[in-house]
C-alpha cells in the first residue's frame, strides 16, 4: 500500500500540555505554536565522470565533472533563501559533494553538516557495477524477451532492478560481489531513511526544511512506492533536480517531481 503515512512517535510535548491544561486561558497562550509541517527537498546528485562515459554507477562512484559542480551550484543558487535546518545525503560521494555544493550557496545554512545515509544510495548493480550502460540493458532486454528499444521504452524502475537482480545471481555465483537488489529491497531501505529522518526532525522542530540529496533511480523508486499518482518523468530525474514532500499531520504529500527551475533561477 502505498503511502499516506502516519509518522509514529511525532506529538509533541506542547500538544499534550494544551489538553491537559483545559480551560486554563493564560497557561494556553504560552505554549508554543507549530505549523507542524515539515517540507522535504529531494536532490539527484550532481552529472559524475561515469556518467559521462555512459556507465552503470550504482554503488561504485566517481566525482562531480566540471559541468556537473556547475548545474548543482546554480540550483544551490537557487535554493539560497530556503532556510535549510538540517541535510542528509547518501554516503556516495557523488551525493555528499552535491549536498555540500547546495549548502555553501545558502544564505542561512552554509555551515550545516551534511549527514550521511547508506540507504540513500543509488541501486547496487551487483557485477554490472562500471560496465557500459548498453551491456547491461542488452542483457535486460534479452532476459525480458524483448528490444533494447523496447526495454527502454517501457522500463519501470521495479522491472529494472528485479531483472538485474535475477541475471546478477547467475554472473555472481561466486559471491565475490555484494549481489545485485531487488525491488523491495531497495524501496525498503529508502522508505525506512525517510521515516526516520522524518521522525527526527519532527521530533526536534516539528517544521521547517530539510534537504535530501540522493540518486536519480532511487529517487524515482522512493516516490513511486509513496505516492500512487507518481508518473517517472521522461528521461528520469535530472542531474539536480529537486522533488519536494511535504509531511504534515503525519500525512506525506508529493508537491513537485524533478523542478529544474532553481537551476534556472541560480543561472541569472
Amino acid at each position: 500500500m502505498k503511502k499516506t503515512i502516519t509518522v509514529l512517535g511525532m506529538l509533541s510535548l506542547s500538544v499534550l500540555l494544551l489538553g491537559a491544561c483545559g480551560s486554563n486561558k493564560k497557561e494556553e497562550a504560552t505554549q508554543p505554536k507549530k505549523n507542524d509541517e515539515l517540507t522535504l527537498y529531494v536532490v539527484r546528485h550532481g552529472k559524475t565522470m561515469l556518467n559521462s562515459t555512459d556507465r552503470v554507477q550504482g554503488w561504485s562512484d566517481a566525482v562531480l565533472t566540471k559541468e556537473g559542480e556547475e548545474v548543482v551550484s546554480s540550483a544551490g543558487r537557487g535554493l539560497a533563501d530556503v532556510d535549510f535546518q538540517n541535510a542528509y545525503s547518501s554516503d556516495s560521494g557523488r551525493a555528499v559533494q552535491t549536498a555540500e555544493l547546495i549548502l555553501k550557496e545558502n544564505k542561512t545554512a552554509s555551515k550545516l553538516d551534511v549527514q550521511k545515509d547508506p540507504g540513500l544510495r543509488e541501486f547496487n548493480f551487483g557485477t554490472y557495477e562500471g560496465d557500459l550502460n548498453h551491456t547491461m540493458w542488452n542483457d535486460i532486454a534479452k532476459n525480458q524477451g524483448v528490444t533494447p528499444e523496447e526495454f527502454l521504452k517501457n522500463m519501470t524502475p521495479e522491472s529494472f532492478a528485479n531483472s538485474v537482480a535475477e541475471i546478477d545471481k547467475e554472473k555472481n555465483k561466486d559471491g565475490k560481489n555484494w549481489p545485485a537488489e531487488d525491488y523491495a529491497t531497495i524501496t525498503t531501505r529508502l522508505t525506512k531513511s525517510i521515516d526516520a529522518i522524518v521522525e527526527k526532525e519532527m521530533e526536534q522542530s516539528g517544521s521547517g526544511n530539510v534537504l535530501v540529496v540522493s540518486h536519480g533511480l532511487s529517487i524515482t523508486a522512493l516516490l513511486d512506492t509513496m505516492f500512487d499518482d507518481f508518473k517517472m518523468p521522461e528521461g528520469g530525474i535530472k542531474n539536480a533536480g529537486v522533488s519536494v514532500i511535504k509531511v504534515k499531520d503525519g500525512k506525506y504529500t508529493l508537491e513537485s517531481v524533478n523542478d529544474t527551475s532553481y537551476i534556472e533561477k541560480g543561472k541569472q
